[in-house]
């Protein structure tokens, strides 16, 4: 259960070496999050978050999940929920892909769908549904401003947060009322192993930044965050722009 405050004390996070979900479960742990489930494949990257987080003093956990093996969502995550109460869950996987590379190989392509949109919906409905059962909690889901409006440079990326966007959207609407809170998230450019290399792009933002803007969210109970928060202007701006207009611009 949370505390007095509103902290979440326990925490599943889905994709468990996510920069982003690591910042975000240190600055929780640092205050009162005491049990942390770290979900994704095995790895010693995933083994050495954990360890950070226990000389935290976090108890944590940590459990086989791969978002592309679908028919295995509801017994790994099954048996996190039959533990006890998750007070929060982190929605954070996925993949940038490679734009240039994908266009041309439709395997690629539909890799890139399957993880970051056909994944989240198996495991955002079956924690959802768990959520609900239990009366309360927070789904926090990672988006992207690329979920806006699709771009040259990004659309197959864009397209499969896009759905994931709408569809958590869509979740939030449908569990209003429940005791079950829905919150989404949508950083601009996060420096980042997923981005090394790329060019950075204007209002660029760290993991810890984001981290921030969660738990702030969190507390506010927001529904929609945008980080940095003067994205969510240029976004509007950008969402109307003429179509013509739009391809034109160095994006």
């Amino acid at each position: 259960m949370k505390d007095a405050f509103g902290a979440p004390q326990s925490l599943l996070v889905l994709g468990a070496t996510s920069e982003i979900a690591l910042a975000t479960a240190r600055r929780l742990v640092a205050r009162r999050t005491r049990t942390v489930w770290l979900a994704g494949r095995p790895s010693p990257e995933r083994e050495s978050a954990a360890g950070w987080l226990r000389a935290l003093g976090a108890a944590v956990h940590t459990v086989d999940f791969d978002a592309l093996d679908t028919a295995a969502h509801e017994e790994c995550l099954g048996k996190v929920f039959a533990e006890g109460d998750i007070d929060m869950v982190l929605l954070a996987f996925g993949v940038l892909g490679d734009q240039a590379h994908d266009e041309s190989d439709p395997g690629a392509a539909v890799r890139v769908a399957q993880t970051n949109y056909t994944g989240a919906v198996s495991a955002g409905l079956i924690c959802a549904q768990a959520l609900q059962e239990q009366g309360q909690g927070s789904l926090v889901v990672l988006s992207s401003v690329a979920a806006e409006r699709a771009r040259r440079t990004d659309f197959i990326y864009g397209s499969s947060k896009a759905g994931l966007d709408t569809f958590a959207q869509g979740l939030g609407d449908a569990l209003h009322g429940t005791g079950v809170h829905v919150m989404v998230v949508r950083p601009g450019f996060v420096r980042s192993r997923m981005t090394e290399g790329r060019e950075e792009q204007p209002l660029a933002a760290t993991p810890e930044e984001v981290a921030v803007a969660i738990e702030s969210g969190l507390r506010r109970r927001a529904q929609t965050v945008w980080v940095p928060g003067a994205l969510r202007v240029v976004m509007s701006a950008v969402r109307h722009l003429p179509r013509g207009v739009f391809r034109r611009l160095p994006m």
